[in-house]
Order: structure tokens, then sequence, then C-alpha cells
């Protein structure tokens, strides 16, 4: 990765592992490239994820810099944002 590549991306911090990511990146696109492929467990414990990808079925919430039940898949990522999985 050029330096130029670099300075373009956000820093985003996930469950304590920061990575970088690009400018206009869903939350829930930036969980899934880092192989999160449950972001929360149901009230009966089975893993839950993104499934719509459009924020109607609420699966792929997250706490977003301490707001808890964020929808992922709506939330574009900011620097330096800090984001926690149940899962």
């Amino acid at each position: 990765m050029s330096d130029q590549q670099a300075s373009d991306e956000l820093m985003l911090i996930v469950n304590g592992r920061t990575t970088r990511v690009r400018p206009g990146t869903t939350v829930a696109a930036a969980l899934v490239s880092l192989d999160a492929l449950a972001f929360r467990m149901s009230a009966s414990g089975e893993p839950r994820g993104p499934l719509c990808g459009m924020g109607t079925c609420h699966e792929c919430r997250v706490a977003i810099d301490g707001v808890p039940h964020r929808r992922a898949c709506l939330v574009a990522v900011a620097e330096g944002m800090r984001v926690t999985t149940d899962a």
C-alpha cells in the first residue's frame, strides 16, 4: 500500500483491533472485510449478522462509539470510530 493510499483511508477500531478502511465504507462492509460474519447473538444465543444490507432486518446491530443497537449497514465509517460486536 502506498503512502497516498494509507492517507486516504480512515482508522476504525473494532473490538479493540485497529484497522484502516476507505472512506464511504459502511461499518457492516468493514466488519465483513475483517471476516466478522456474526455481529451479535440473538436472544436464544444464535449468531446474527447482516441479512438485508439496507436497514430493514436489524440483524447487523453493533455498538458504535458506545451507542448500542446501531445498524452497521446504514452507518459510514468515520475516523477513529469504535465498533463493538457482541459475537
